[in-house]
């Protein structure tokens, strides 16, 4: 069983618009974050980064902070990447489970259009929410 660390958790308000770091937060089953615009009944409530992929990314020169791949939850020891699709996640007595990894970009994001490239279309992994609880910074996250 892989075991890592929540380094950001991060939502937005609306569509569109830069997520926001946050320290705690609600994992809603069946929704995904509490008040993030991304939320709903579909199989990308919940978006995971890796925090040393940002860390690599931000070491070629990129200089992003947490949320603005528009990651959810960022993870620490674990390389979500490697995960496969069905994969259980468990954070605390939220458990989640694995249902894309990473996405097709329709059109460039303006991390892409700064730096020429972007990891979250490659390097992210999207989830559901299949059991509520509550999450915070520090948090450890067990792959079941």
């Amino acid at each position: 069983m892989a075991v890592g660390e929540i380094i950001g958790i991060n939502i937005s308000e609306r569509r569109g618009t830069q997520k926001k770091e946050i320290s705690e937060v609600d994992l809603v089953k069946g929704f995904g974050l509490e008040n993030d615009a991304h939320g709903g009944n579909w199989h990308r409530q919940v978006s995971l980064l890796s925090f040393e992929k940002i860390t690599e990314f931000n070491e070629r020169g990129a200089r992003v902070g947490n949320g603005a791949f528009g990651e959810n939850i960022i993870v620490s020891g674990v390389d979500l990447r490697q995960l496969p699709v069905g994969s259980q996640i468990r954070i605390g007595q939220a458990e989640l489970v694995v249902t894309q990894i990473g996405k097709e970009c329709h059109k460039h994001c303006q991390i892409y259009a700064r730096v020429g490239d972007c990891i979250m279309p490659r390097e992210g992994i999207f989830a559901v929410v299949v059991v509520a609880g509550h999450i915070k910074k520090g948090d450890k996250l067990e792959v079941v």
